[in-house]
């Protein structure tokens, strides 16, 4: 007998999933081995590796206290209710935020230290050394509500990037609490009774210390690695994982007598499903890991489980920092405004691929594009950030003396955009509202070519566009079960994080996803765990 609690990390790529094996007397059933739950991927639910380690908590947290900011989870509601919309219902919504200071303290029981120092400014990513600030919308003034906004991102404690720190800590975790690990290792197969519970899995292993494991785990980090810098050198990666994957491996037939959660992130890098479900998204860069290609939905899928929202997608069009970039303005086709751009960069994102088509630029003036490069020479702004801002600038802008003439070059109707710039200016001075609701604090007049049009658009190679995925598998909001179309659960199914739906499926917010991570995660151990408890005792006493 295996420990109760078993993690099998799936790194599957593109691999094949089969349809269920049905078997007709589980106790007799030759397995190979025996756990009582199986869950299907790692991290917090799945790729936290390659995340920005942060967690969207609220309602009153240590570290919103020792800040001096105050907070209650009726707040976190009603900001949250703007942005989450119909993805969830509101009792569970409600739920999740009462919940969310407790999984904040879960984690660091896990290891995870979180800290209350604040940035200067609202960021797309605070700069090191600060870990909780504003990672949404909430001091956008159309967003404001009876509660004053406040800061609910909180971003693991590390030097650098926090994803790769939050990720040690739960595998250290996992580990020092007995669970075992098989790396290498996929599901490609679910197996059931005959009334259709799920009572194990078909897990393909390579074989531990193989020349073909070896090259698998080097292929595999490869391509993680290449894949911002040379994405077709990362699919040929990729292509090898999988071959390897399918030549080489020990198929191991698994009971789990609690169940199997699903945790294996979402379909990123699935062209085939992102061209059914989402392909005005397909020439987005793709944020995540490479393993991330809808293995853990297909599997749910296969064995009857419905999928909910899987058109959507999360397009981070962020451009702030630079800080100047916002006091710009961000106009379509025609040359008019169509979107706040102080809004966080999923809105602004998925406002430019759903209503624009894709194509819009962010117009400076001489005076802020000089600002923003001044900004991208400073200490601070990420790599990340000021790289890609300084090479649309230097390299990529379309520039032009006269308004006019940058509206011939983009193809626009010089009187429209003409007209733009004037409203903003008139706003600037206080003269009108802004037509798009910016903050007066963010109001600039544009006045002084040359002019800059900076391409916000997918396939700009300056200044990637990426994504993640937000539809997966519907689930029971109580319990974590996957659901028929009919609305009946699978029993001995779960999903968690955004192999399933769940709070940030209507849009992303910075940290949104990590903690529907944790709370969908925590809600299928639960009732997984309750369930091999059930079975358990029920062996003893037969």
């Amino acid at each position: 007998m295996l420990s109760k609690h078993w993690t099998v990390r799936q790194q599957a790529l593109s691999g094949e999933v089969y349809p269920p094996e049905v078997v007709d007397d589980v106790d007799s059933y030759p397995w190979d081995a025996i756990t009582g739950v199986l869950v299907a991927g790692f991290g917090a639910a799945g790729s936290s590796r390659l995340s920005g380690g942060v967690e969207y908590a609220g309602g009153s947290t240590v570290q919103q206290r020792a800040a001096g900011i105050a907070d209650t989870p009726e707040a976190m509601f009603e900001y949250l209710s703007q942005e989450v919309g119909d993805a969830v219902s509101p009792a569970t919504l409600a739920r999740f935020c009462e919940e969310s200071a407790a999984n904040l303290e879960w984690l660091e029981t896990h290891g995870a230290r979180f800290a209350s120092t604040t940035p200067k400014r609202k960021t797309s990513y605070p700069p090191d050394g600060v870990f909780l600030y504003y990672s949404g919308n909430e001091t956008v003034l159309a967003r404001a509500g009876r509660h004053p906004s406040a800061m609910r991102g909180h971003r693991t404690v590390s030097a650098g990037q926090s994803g790769a720190t939050l990720y040690a800590a739960l595998k250290k975790s996992v580990r020092a609490h007995g669970a075992t690990v098989w790396k290498q290792a996929a599901v490609r197969r679910l197996l059931t009774d005959r009334a259709g519970r799920v009572v194990g899995a078909e897990v393909w292993r390579l074989p531990e210390g193989s020349a073909a494991a070896q090259r698998h785990t080097a292929a595999h980090r490869e391509a993680n690695l290449k894949y911002p810098f040379n994405p077709n050198l990362a699919e040929s990666l990729r292509h090898e994982t999988l071959q390897i994957e399918l030549a080489h491996p020990k198929p191991v037939r698994v009971r789990a007598t609690g169940g199997v959660v699903l945790a294996s992130g979402g379909f990123m890098f699935n062209r085939a499903m992102l061209e059914q479900h989402a392909p005005k998204y397909l020439a987005n860069w793709r944020n995540g890991s490479t393993g991330c290609d809808g293995s853990g939905i297909r599997l749910g899928q296969a064995a009857g489980g419905a999928t909910s929202r899987m058109e959507k997608v999360s397009a981070w069009r962020f451009i702030s920092p630079p800080y100047a970039w916002p006091m710009g303005v961000a106009v379509n086709r025609r040359g008019q405004r169509f979107c706040n751009e102080e809004v966080y960069g999923s809105t602004l994102g998925n406002a430019i691929i759903e209503e624009q088509g894709g194509r819009a630029w962010l117009l400076l003036d001489r005076r802020l594009r000089a600002q923003a490069i001044r900004e991208c020479f400073g200490k601070e702004l990420w790599g990340f950030q000021k790289w890609p801002a300084l090479a649309g600038m230097l390299l990529g802008c379309t520039r032009a003396f006269t308004l006019n003439g940058l509206a011939r070059k983009l193809g626009m109707d010089a009187a429209v955009l003409a007209a733009t710039i004037d409203a903003n200016n008139r706003a600037a001075r206080g003269e009108q509202e802004d037509e798009v609701g910016k903050s007066p604090a963010m109001r600039r007049e544009l006045t002084r070519g040359p002019w800059y049009a900076l391409d916000l658009s997918p396939h700009f190679k300056f200044f990637p566009l990426s994504s993640i995925t937000l539809g997966g598998l519907a689930v029971s909001e109580t319990t974590g079960e996957v659901l028929r179309g009919n609305g009946t659960p699978i029993k001995g199914l779960y999903a968690a994080g955004r192999a399933a739906a769940g709070i940030p499926s209507n849009i992303y917010l910075s940290g949104l996803s990590l903690a529907d991570c944790v709370f969908s995660g925590r809600r299928a151990a639960r009732h997984a765990v309750a369930a091999y408890a059930e079975a358990h005792c029920k062996e003893l006493t037969a």
